[in-house]
């Protein structure tokens, strides 16, 4: 096992799959269906073999915990719903694995909600990841009763965190101090 080729090969991943040029989403409609008709979306496919590699890992997913927790989140953001579905799962399983060793995941709880943060006030993220975020991880834990209420607890935090990141989000153009002073104090 190479930690740091498997490391290169995420990282490298990630990067591939978050560039600009590749965003189909912020190209116009025409643009958008002519990328898709020519080449399809090459970021599901690039997703996929990210999570198909991460399970393959084995025993050593430990060794990227919480290293990847801030590139798997940037990729899990990105607004395709078949991607964030294929994607979100890793996070349960990183929880899970990292529970095994150590008994708790606060390593990895702690890196993502100071990435989530990051994430979001660069424009990253909207109600529906959270949506799918929460579903996703809290079907995943009801096939694991001894860690469910933990996860539960931390899929509460998040969506509060996430709602409050994008509240924020949404009233920093805001004239109004008043509405933007209540968000931070609500973030805070």
């Amino acid at each position: 096992f190479n930690l740091q080729l498997w490391n290169n090969y995420f990282h490298l991943a990630v990067a591939f799959i978050t560039q600009d040029s590749l965003q189909l989403e912020n190209f116009s409609h025409a643009k958008y269906n002519k990328i898709q008709n020519k080449y399809g979306d090459m970021r599901r496919l690039i997703g996929f073999a990210i999570r198909d590699m991460w399970y393959k890992l084995g025993q050593n997913k430990i060794c990227f915990i919480p290293g990847m927790v801030g590139p798997i989140l940037e990729m899990t953001l990105i607004p395709e719903v078949e991607l964030r579905k294929a994607t979100i799962p890793i996070f349960f399983d990183m929880m899970l694995c990292e529970y095994q060793w150590t008994g708790e995941f606060k390593k990895f709880e702690n890196e993502i909600i100071l990435k989530l943060d990051h994430e979001v006030e660069g424009g990253r993220g909207d109600e529906h990841y959270m949506q799918l975020f929460e579903s996703i991880l809290m079907e995943c834990a009801k096939q694991h009763p001894g860690i469910s209420s933990l996860v539960r607890s931390f899929v509460s935090l998040v969506k509060k965190l996430l709602e409050r990141l994008l509240d924020y989000r949404a009233v920093m153009n805001d004239e109004n101090k008043d509405n933007r002073m209540s968000c931070t104090v609500n973030l805070l």
